[in-house]
């Protein structure tokens, strides 16, 4: 079973080499080893591998495989980082929550008619 699961690994890797322009690597926190109170549930974030060629990318990505990863490892001090977001969204909420308006009243609207 582990040979399968070594040499799936390996086909795959070659594979990337081939095919792949961009290598990214899935990173999560550990919320029981960080002092963040409340939090339960890891951070997860996409980081992309730059420099060198594919190969070499890969390679680095594989030797960082199951190993915590401090940020000193891989920025230095005022290094400038490309950052890719894509926020949080609230679906088709209206205008009354977008924009945190009060709500009025409910015999606002109405003309009164003596």
């Amino acid at each position: 079973r582990m040979k399968k699961e070594r040499r799936a690994l390996r086909l795959t890797s070659i594979r990337m080499a081939k095919y792949c322009t961009v290598i990214r690597v899935l990173c999560h926190t550990q919320p029981k080893t960080l002092q963040a109170e409340g939090r339960r549930r890891p951070t997860s974030w996409k980081i992309q591998i730059n420099g060198g060629e594919i190969p070499d990318k890969i390679t680095f990505a594989r030797s960082l495989l199951e190993k915590p990863i401090s940020v000193k490892d891989l920025f230095s001090q005022n290094e400038l980082i490309d950052v890719i977001g894509v926020t949080s969204g609230h679906g088709y909420k209206g205008v009354t929550y977008r924009w945190g308006t009060k709500k009025l009243p409910r015999k606002t609207h109405r003309v009164y008619v003596k």
